[in-house]
């Protein structure tokens, strides 16, 4: 096999923005079908990137035996069963975030895939930031000394009406929490994957602005086993957007005042500096690269269902018990 052959189940707006790009513009991929319930518009986005089948139903898309591996963009709260049935039919799973509703259908996920020896891995595509991989390396060469305090805002205003193709975000049993769980998990696997296992956390989660379903704010505090602690404060309901990350060391600091942009403000030894490494124009190709690599050369994805279990279980600790 030299090219993996995609199926991508679901046709929403990230798979319009930047999954299927992805995986039409990549040479060692192939966009074999398209699946979305709306036949007509199927079909249409199907010929928009360069798919040869479309499908109503995705279990018609699993029975494909063309595709390889299945790209699953669809609400939460199908991830599990869909993921389920791909392994089964034998096809590799790039599964979007969160992994699942809880860490039960995360492991049942992990389970069925190792069964089937088929890939899986989670659409964490910060993972993958130039500016992450950067800031390990300062932190890891003592360029700021020991992490002390990480500091995170992710605020995007929404609440949408109950006609929006997106209300299913706010709709608890289809996506499993609110900004927490939508995108506060994204921050939760950069400061797992930068300063490590987390040792201890503490919670609170509340409707500040918006009644509905979940949460429209909620903040996080982390101690990691290093010792270093961490703040986690997502919202919906702020009108100011935020998406920065802040590292305060024993001898420096590590200020982005907008991840997705990568720049990198450093701060020690006396001297200031600012270094910028920006992400690549489409957020999701390294992670699929990673992904087709990964099953090309029969290796882990660098970003696991382990991985996804793992944020999994911090969502958890952070909600409590589920109904």
């Amino acid at each position: 096999m030299t090219r993996l052959r995609w199926g991508l189940i679901g046709c929403g707006d990230i798979a319009r923005k930047r999954v299927a790009p992805a995986l039409r513009d990549s040479p060692a991929c192939e966009l074999v079908a398209v699946n979305r319930a709306q036949s007509a518009l199927a079909e249409s986005f199907a010929r928009t990137f360069g798919a040869r089948r479309w499908y109503a139903d995705w279990q018609e898309l699993l029975a494909d035996a063309d595709i390889d591996a299945v790209y699953i963009a669809t609400p939460v709260h199908l991830h599990a069963p869909q993921t389920l049935a791909a392994a089964e039919a034998g096809k590799h799973v790039l599964c979007e975030k969160p992994m699942a509703l809880d860490p039960g259908e995360c492991a049942r996920m992990i389970d069925v895939c190792r069964a089937n020896r088929v890939r899986l891995a989670v659409a964490y595509y910060r993972h993958f930031y130039p500016a992450i991989a950067r800031i390990k390396a300062l932190i890891a060469s003592g360029a700021i000394g020991d992490p002390v305090v990480a500091q995170i805002n992710a605020f995007e205003r929404f609440n949408p009406p109950p006609d929006h193709p997106r209300h299913w975000l706010v709709e608890k049993a289809r996506a499993g929490g609110g900004p927490m769980f939508d995108f506060g998990c994204h921050r939760l696997e950069v400061l797992l994957h930068v300063l490590g296992p987390v040792r201890r956390l503490t919670s609170l989660a509340a409707n500040v602005a918006f009644d509905r379903e979940v949460e429209d704010t909620a903040v996080a505090t982390l101690q990691f086993e290093s010792g270093a602690c961490a703040t986690l404060t997502v919202t919906h309901a702020a009108q100011e957007p935020q998406d920065t990350l802040d590292i305060f060391g024993t001898g420096g600091s590590l200020h982005v005042a907008e991840l997705n942009a990568g720049r990198i403000r450093i701060v020690g030894g006396g001297e200031e500096r600012v270094e910028v490494h920006a992400p690549d124009a489409n957020l999701h190709r390294p992670l699929i690269d990673d992904f087709v690599d990964a099953v090309l050369n029969d290796r882990d994805p660098a970003v696991s269902g382990e991985t996804g279990k793992t944020v999994a279980d911090l969502e958890q600790r952070i909600y409590g018990p589920r109904d």
